[in-house]
């Protein structure tokens, strides 16, 4: 399992958080996420051989929100 951190743009209360939650929880090979909008960032545990990075990015700006690099 691999473990990131990315910052998010757009969230603007725990509704979002939970959106997105709810969205990467979705992905075939996320184990965890936690969605911290006061923080603007994501925890996700996920395994690498059933998705990506970019997968994930991609996730989270389908749902409308920015990954900050």
């Amino acid at each position: 399992m691999k473990e990131m951190i990315l910052k998010i743009g757009g969230m603007s209360c725990g509704g979002c958080a939970k959106s997105i939650e709810r969205a990467l929880g979705d992905l075939a090979g996320v184990a965890a996420v936690n969605v911290d909008w006061a923080e603007a960032k994501a925890q996700i545990r996920f395994d690498e051989n059933q998705t990506s990075l970019a997968a994930l990015i991609a996730t989270i700006e389908d749902a409308g929100f920015d990954v900050v690099q």
